[in-house]
């Protein structure tokens, strides 16, 4: 629900409240009194009576319509309104032509009543439908202005505006070298035919005709449309070919004295002259909002302003119904004056508000049941005339003064592309296989990114988890490490049988010590080899031949391998202890490049809803910004209220942070958050709205932003 819907609920409401009070209590006429009383005799209220007469009947119908009770959006469109005013025959519509005053003193005052509420409800929706094309209106012009602010602020910006708009002001140029040629050389060419005239008359007065003379009869005849004959185009001729000479100097003439005159054209360069008339339009742009916004103001501060004394029977909201309708006849007539300054602009509505010849306090012969009829028509010329002129007015406006058209901005590179076109598809039909060769290509590339990068690694995760075991890492095989200790025990064990003095210190060697070898080569203690070893190396030349000095290295060997493959295996078990840690890491670019991938087609042709509600937040936060500006810059009067026009931009601030938080805030926040901005709208003074504005930052930040 919009400020708008809020506006027109609440006034419709009072006027239920002002209007169907008489209602209750209706004085009959006399002839009515008898019918009424033997009514009332059988029970039935005399309002009752009065109300159940056809035309009343009617009029209740096309009141129940004219309600916001039955109105879906803020209000009624303008041809509804039309039609139900036309229905009622208030403005002479189905009722035919105004009524006589016959018709008028036989009217009962319950029809009266009725029909001031159908004019007072007709009222209201003219009224919520001017408010909504005004905010309508503001609201794109804040982006044209700023986007001559980009304009103004960049100079590649300025630079490319002026490339754009460069045939548009030689085309302005050339038209106004033209026409002001044209009427220079129709000038001319009117003189010297009235000099022509005169010699003509005179020659003929004294019975001679020259051959100019004939001359310029056939050109008359031929500027009236008659055919001259051969004779008469070799008679033109030299007079076309004197004329052609005198337009092109007087062509060269207009160039060079505007040239002459036009020193801006001199003295600032091209960017610059664009530069200017940006800065004019963005100026107007200006203008044309801060009129609008004040025209909103006034509507909203003076419009329909039933007062404090809503409860009682009271004839003064006719005349406050009277004074609105001026009121806003007069704003639509006023706010395309950009001439106007603010105050100007107030004292022109509020003059021609109390000026207005068709109030009823200016006319001495008005009958009060004609009132009704009078203010009925001028709603319906107000919604007929007044508002399309409005439009067209305000749409000329923006239209002359905002961003160029698409035509204007893109002719450039549309005639780039134009031109080159021919090229283009030349290399296109030329480089055909390959750009198929490159789609293929591209279609085999994300075909083998998303198995080897997402599913491979998705399916060895499962695996992991279910503790597959094709999918365990190992980095040696499972009985490389067994086999290599078997041998390694089976080389000591024979190398202790055959050296029992070197092994154990004795001629033979028991079971009982051979167990105890086993035991100590599984530890890795291989010392009877070492033993040796070091023996023999004291001789390493007999030792190798006559000793066991090669058998000694060689088990010692196979014992560095087996120690290698023990470090290797701890390393496996670490491995496979954080197999699900790698399979993860693993899988981790393929799903950030596939959530890149899918973000950015959700962006270009999918849902936007995310970013859209990023974009409400950060622009709710501008629209903030906004406020606070214009309660800061607020010009207020004695009793801290702002002026209309700062109300009229307060109100449409509040309107669009209003549409933003519908889609950003939850439910039962968004009532709250209604009304603070109602309280921040109305005008009960500045410090007020200012309280409002820094609740609203500090109470919504968590879904408007960090406001703070």
């Amino acid at each position: 629900m919009s400020i708008v819907a809020d506006q027109v609920r609440r006034l419709d409401a009072r006027v239920d409240r002002v209007s169907l009070v008489p209602l209750t209590h209706i004085p009959d006429h006399d002839g009515e009194l008898h019918a009424a009383a033997a009514t009332a005799a059988a029970g039935e209220p005399v309002a009752a009576a009065a109300l159940a007469s056809r035309r009343v009947n009617e009029l209740l119908g096309i009141v129940k319509a004219l309600s916001s009770g039955s109105v879906s959006g803020a209000h009624l469109p303008s041809s509804r309104i039309q039609k139900l005013l036309r229905q009622s025959g208030l403005a002479g519509g189905s009722g035919g032509e105004l009524r006589s005053a016959e018709l008028l003193d036989a009217k009962s005052q319950a029809e009266v009543d009725v029909e001031w509420l159908l004019v007072g409800k007709a009222t209201v929706q003219t009224y919520g439908l001017l408010m909504s094309t005004l905010l309508d209106q503001i609201i794109p012009l804040s982006d044209g202005i700023w986007y001559w602010d980009e304009i103004l602020t960049s100079y590649p910006y300025s630079f490319v505006y002026t490339v754009q708009t460069s045939p548009l002001r030689m085309w302005r140029w050339t038209r106004e070298i033209y026409d002001e040629s044209v009427e220079r050389f129709q000038r001319l060419y009117r003189d010297e035919f009235a000099a022509a005239a005169a010699a003509a008359a005179a020659a003929a007065h004294e019975g001679s005709e020259t051959e100019e003379d004939v001359d310029i009869s056939l050109a008359h005849d031929d500027a009236h449309g008659h055919r001259p004959g051969p004779t008469g185009f070799r008679a033109i001729y030299p007079h076309l070919s004197k004329h052609w000479r005198q337009f092109y100097g007087i062509v060269r003439q207009s160039v060079a004295e505007r040239s002459i005159a036009d020193i801006q054209r001199r003295i600032l360069s091209r960017v610059d002259m664009g530069r200017s008339e940006a800065r004019q339009k963005q100026k107007k742009l200006r203008r044309l909002r801060e009129m609008t916004a004040t025209g909103l103001g006034v509507l909203l501060d003076e419009g329909l302003n039933f007062g404090i004394a809503d409860e009682t029977p009271n004839d003064e909201w006719k005349g406050m119904l009277e004074r609105s309708v001026a009121l806003m006849d007069m704003v639509l007539q006023t706010v395309p004056f950009l001439h106007l300054s603010v105050s100007e602009f107030e004292d022109r509505v509020f003059s021609g508000v109390e000026e207005d010849p068709e109030l009823s306090i200016h006319i001495e012969d008005s009958h009060p049941a004609e009132r009704p009829s009078v203010l009925a028509r001028r709603l319906l010329g107000l919604l007929e005339d007044g508002l399309p002129a409005h439009h067209v007015a305000i749409s000329d406006l923006a239209h002359r003064n905002g961003r160029p058209s698409r035509l204007v901005r893109y002719w450039l590179p549309a005639a780039i592309l134009l031109v080159s076109s021919s090229t283009i598809l030349r290399i296109l039909v030329n480089r055909q296989d390959d750009i198929v060769n490159w789609i293929r290509d591209l279609g085999v590339t994300a075909r083998d990114f998303w198995f080897n990068w997402v599913i491979d690694p998705v399916r060895k995760i499962v695996g992991t988890i279910r503790h597959d075991a094709n999918s365990e890492i190992a980095i040696m095989s499972r009985d490389s490490l067994q086999a290599d200790r078997d041998s390694l025990e089976r080389m000591v064990v024979e190398f202790a049988l055959d050296n029992p003095e070197i092994a154990v210190g004795e001629l033979a060697i028991t079971e009982l010590q051979i167990g105890e070898i086993r035991s100590k080569v599984k530890e890795g203690d291989v010392t009877p080899v070492l033993k040796a070893y070091e023996k023999d190396l004291r001789r390493p030349f007999v030792g190798a031949i006559k000793g066991d000095l090669v058998r000694s290295l060689l088990i010692q060997v196979q014992k560095t391998k087996v120690d290698l493959e023990v470090a290797i295996s701890g390393i496996d078990a670490l491995l496979k202890s954080q197999e699900l840690v790698f399979g993860f890491i693993g899988l981790t670019p393929g799903v950030l490049v596939t959530i890149g991938v899918i973000q950015y087609l959700r962006t270009m042709f999918g849902s936007r809803e995310g970013m859209r509600q990023g974009r409400r937040a950060r622009r709710s936060v501008r629209v903030l910004r906004k406020i606070d500006r214009i309660l800061s810059d607020a010009t207020t009067s004695q009793n801290n209220i702002i002026s209309y026009r700062d109300h009229g931009l307060l109100v449409c601030e509040v309107h669009t942070l209003r549409g933003l938080a519908h889609g950003v805030l939850p439910g039962d926040v968004e009532k709250e958050f209604i009304e603070d901005l109602d309280e921040l709208a109305n005008l009960k003074g500045i410090q007020v709205q200012m309280k409002a504005l820094d609740r609203i930052r500090w109470a919504y930040a968590e879904w408007l932003g960090r406001m703070r």
